[in-house]
């Protein structure tokens, strides 16, 4: 299978950082292109990978890959700030 080929405008990704108690996340979203679109979602605490989350972006459009972007990062923040909240027992 060959690469696919890079957007004309390649789209930003997204970097989130909290404190969570005593220790620090952080959510990356990344855009790429080989071997096919995607976007992938690093979740770090305290410095060390915990979670990778990955959608496929094949067929989407060039001029909607920001939008998605965002969106598939901004849902990841409300997910995991949730999680944190049901374990701390907060409503």
């Amino acid at each position: 299978m060959a690469d696919a080929s890079p957007p004309a405008s390649a789209p930003m990704g997204r970097l989130d950082a909290f404190d969570a108690g005593s220790t620090k996340l952080t959510i990356q979203t990344e855009f790429l292109y080989r071997p096919s679109w995607r976007i992938e979602t690093k979740i770090y605490a305290a410095g060390a990978l915990k979670k990778l989350h990955t959608e496929d972006l094949t067929g989407v459009p060039e001029d909607e890959l920001q939008r998605r972007i965002d969106q598939y990062h901004h849902a990841r923040v409300v997910e995991l700030r949730e999680k944190l909240s049901k374990m701390s027992g907060e409503s």
